[in-house]
This record gives C-alpha cells, sequence and structure tokens, in this order.
C-alpha cells in the first residue's frame, strides 16, 4: 500500500517549483538532459506502482493545454543560453514532465519550437495514447521518443501500470506498432522490471517478442533504484533481471541494462535553491547528491536542512538509501 505524504502547496512558473526547464540532470539514457516540464503535477494517464514521483493524483486520458508555448519555450531558452554561458553541456532536451506528456494539446508546436535552439529533443512516454493519431503525429515532431513497455498482457499491466479505466492495452500496442514504423527518428523502449509482478520468464518473454516487432532502435531493461510510489515494490531477484537481459538479447540484441542509479553533475543556474527544488519536483536524487549540488554551486548545503525542516522536501530511504524527494514526490515509502 502506498503511505501518504504531507499535502503541499503546488505553485506556478515564476512564483514556485513548477518550473518549465530544469537541469541539465544526468541521464542514463540522455546524457545530460535538461528537462523539460510541460505537465503539472500529477497528471497522468497511468499510476505506476514504481513511480519515483509517487502515485498519481489527477489520473485522467483526456487531453488539454497546460502551458503556453511562449512561456515553455522562454524558460527552456533561459536555460539553455546559461548553460551554454556557463560551458555546461546539453545533450537533449528532454520532455519528461510531473505527468505524462502527451496529455498536452500543444505537444507538437512544443516540440517543432524546441527543436530551433539545435539540440536534439526526445520525449519519454508511457504510450497510453498511441492508439491516437493525433498524439503519433505530435510525437513524430521529436528526434527520439522513448516509450514504456512493461506489460504486454492485460492483466499483469493493470497491476503494474494502473491505468485509467478507459485504456484498452491492445489499442496502446497497435498505436506503438503503428508510430514505430512510421517515425523517421528513434524509438526507444524501456521495461521496468518490478519483483513478483511482471519478472516471471512467461511474462519476460512476451515482452521481447512484442519488441522484436517494432524493431526499436535502443531498448532498456530497468530496475527500480529510488523510492516507489507504492510500499514493498522491489527490483526482482539479480538472477530474474540477468535472464531477462539475456532474452532481450536473444531477441534483438540491442539492450541495455540500467540497474544503478545516474552518476555526473546536475546543472545549476543563477538560483541554486530554486534549481534544486525544481530538480527534485521531478527526478529525486540521493542525499548525498543533493548536498554536493549547493555546495557545487557556491550555497550552504546546510540550505537542504532549512527545506526538510520546511517540509518542501522531504528524506526518504530507499534499501539502505537516503533519497530527497520533492515536494511532488507523491506517497513515499519509508523503510
Amino acid at each position: 500500500m502506498s503511505v501518504p505524504r504531507p499535502v503541499m502547496r503546488a505553485r506556478v512558473e515564476g512564483g514556485g517549483r513548477h518550473r518549465l526547464a530544469f537541469g541539465p540532470v544526468p541521464s542514463r539514457r540522455f546524457g545530460r538532459s535538461l528537462g523539460v516540464n510541460n505537465i503539472p503535477p500529477k497528471r497522468c494517464s497511468y499510476s505506476c506502482v514504481y513511480c519515483q514521483l509517487g502515485p498519481t493524483t489527477s489520473l485522467r486520458i483526456r487531453r488539454r493545454s497546460f502551458v503556453r508555448v511562449e512561456d515553455l519555450v522562454r524558460a527552456v531558452g533561459i536555460r539553455v543560453a546559461e548553460c551554454r554561458g556557463d560551458g555546461q553541456g546539453i545533450d537533449y532536451i528532454t520532455l519528461v514532465p510531473d505527468g505524462e506528456p502527451t496529455l498536452d494539446l500543444r505537444l507538437a508546436p512544443e516540440i517543432r519550437r524546441l527543436k530551433t535552439f539545435g539540440i536534439p529533443v526526445a520525449v519519454i512516454t508511457n504510450g497510453s495514447l498511441l492508439g491516437d493519431p493525433k498524439v503519433r503525429s505530435a510525437l513524430a515532431e521529436a528526434d527520439v521518443v522513448s516509450v514504456k513497455v512493461d506489460a504486454v498482457d492485460p492483466r499483469t499491466w493493470r497491476r503494474i501500470n494502473r491505468p485509467g479505466k478507459q485504456l484498452r492495452l491492445p489499442a496502446i500496442l497497435e498505436g506503438l506498432e503503428l508510430f514505430a514504423r512510421s517515425f523517421s527518428g528513434e524509438t526507444w523502449t524501456e521495461t521496468m522490471l518490478v519483483g513478483g509482478i511482471n519478472d516471471h520468464a512467461e511474462g519476460v518473454e512476451q515482452i521481447a517478442c512484442f519488441l522484436e516487432r517494432i524493431e526499436p532502435a535502443r531498448a532498456y531493461v530497468a530496475v527500480p533504484t529510488r523510492p516507489p510510489a507504492v510500499a514493498g515494490v522491489v527490483p526482482p531477484p539479480a538472477r530474474a533481471v540477468s535472464e531477462a537481459h539475456e532474452v532481450f538479447r536473444r531477441r534483438f540484441g540491442r539492450v541495455e541494462l540500467l540497474a544503478s542509479p545516474e552518476e555526473g553533475t546536475f546543472g545549476h543556474g543563477a538560483d541554486p535553491k530554486g534549481d534544486l527544488l525544481a530538480i527534485l519536483a521531478v527526478h529525486p536524487m540521493p542525499e548525498a547528491a543533493a548536498r554536493g549540488y549547493l555546495e557545487e554551486a557556491g550555497t550552504d548545503p546546510a540550505i537542504l536542512d532549512e527545506l526538510l525542516a520546511a517540509e518542501l522536501v522531504v528524506r526518504v530511504v530507499y534499501h539502505g538509501d537516503a533519497f530527497i524527494l520533492g515536494e511532488w514526490g507523491g506517497a513515499a515509502v519509508r523503510h
């Protein structure tokens, strides 16, 4: 079951921590990734048991506009200029928001405008709306689209992803196949394995068989490394993870295992405290990394203690490691 966190007030761009751009953050897939947060917390079509942002507070599948394209592009432009001025590299501009990015009706023009910065644009999506031709068309504007495929049988899918009731898995998988065949960029997939839910041999083989049909440029097998939305969510045994990786490798070869947290430095601008809060709202960090971030930015690391005391962030221990979660981390696991 999930463990509720203190209720915290959401804030908007300009006056708080729902910043439209954050980072760059070190990414195991995208190198130094400048994050774009085009969805307010926590609006999503799934409420995955392993989500590092906690349970979904607004489960929805209807698309709508959330932010002005001009505001989003301006926020990203400021961070790009700051990074270039400080010599901080950016490998990708990545739409990886507080919820599902394809819920945004303005996704297509946002991507087109973001590409004018001359940096590849990626979208990380759960794929739940790919049955909609308009969503496929919007995603086609990107350079890379990374799609979640945690299960291909409805029962397991419902257990691990906890989708909106109107969603149907066959339509999602068919939409992903249609998208992958027509997309001129690179389709990547990520499969999160959770112990006791989707790590059984038959289910892994089914996922690999499906991915073989869509021929992703890259496929990632991941396990939970940060505090999840639901207590009791753990990685599978090491042997099961290794066997799953081998099944994927035999099917199509282009597979990588993500079994440890990212390593590398987080980018910062003129407001390290605000930048840290913006990152933590979307990307939980090990406590040591959060303190190191403030110190590297020339700010007193004790600021983190002030944020903890004010309950603007929380400390959560997961598998013996302390993490700092932002105010929209939803339910936190406290072991």
